[in-house]
């Protein structure tokens, strides 16, 4: 049986929220505001291990909230264009509310550092 219109809405709202509910996610989506970047500057941005941080990409990607580009042997992930109100809402918040988190603004300054340093995918 199809679903509805309105029940599809909803779960893409559910999916969105669960993707804000875990702080590693939250930690992925805020450094990709800046822009795309590489699972290896990821990894090194966030300091986590590589699986873990792949398990999450692959979850925001199927919430809708990030896009993937693959180019040779690397993936770079970045935001998914709002589709919505309430996804560019969402992604409002997330610049704004979240602004002033400690760990935040830190993964923010490695994630500036590793851009201005060109980060660890060469380029073709």
């Amino acid at each position: 049986m199809a679903k509805t219109k309105q029940v599809e809405v909803l779960d893409g709202i559910d999916a969105m929220f669960r993707a804000f509910s875990d702080r590693t996610r939250l930690r992925i989506l805020r450094i990709l505001l800046e822009g795309e970047l590489c699972v290896g500057d990821i990894v090194d941005i966030l300091r986590a291990p590589q699986p873990r941080i792949s398990r999450h990409l692959a979850y925001l990607r199927k919430a809708g909230l990030v896009d993937v580009r693959k180019c040779g042997l690397w993936k770079h992930y970045s935001l998914t264009p709002a589709k919505d109100t309430f996804h560019r809402r969402l992604l409002e918040c997330l610049e704004k509310c979240f602004s002033e988190v400690p760990e935040l603004k830190a993964d923010n300054a490695r994630a500036a550092k590793t851009r201005k340093s060109g980060g660890c995918c060469p380029p073709l």
